[in-house]
């Protein structure tokens, strides 16, 4: 299943309301410029219906190299953000087709 893309989203759109292709182009950017400040600023994006955007603080914490597991790496504190989906999205997604999600493992390539 291939992922959704802005342009996906602003056809879509398109199809529906008949605005010119432009303005839904720059409508859409508009309101991802507008959650990513928000976001970058440090607030929270409720969006009823769909789910919260919260960002969140990692802690600072020691990791280590895979290749060198006797040397200790400091991964520093950050901001993240988290999705919580909201109750229409949930239910939503209970009905969802969970065969049709899983991927086929990456095929061995020679040894």
């Amino acid at each position: 299943m291939a992922n959704l893309t802005k342009r996906e989203i602003v056809l879509e759109i398109y199809k529906k309301a008949g605005f010119p292709q432009k303005q839904i182009v720059d409508t859409v950017q508009q309101t991802l410029d507008i959650i990513q400040a928000a976001l970058a600023s440090g607030r929270n994006v409720e969006l009823r219906n769909f789910g919260v955007l919260e960002v969140q603080v990692r802690k600072q914490r020691v990791g280590r190299n895979p290749n060198k597991p006797e040397a200790e790496v400091i991964i520093p504190q950050r901001a993240v953000v988290k999705f919580k989906s909201g109750k229409i999205l949930k239910q939503q997604l209970k009905n969802l087709n969970l065969s049709q999600l899983q991927t086929p493992p990456p095929a061995a390539g020679p040894a």
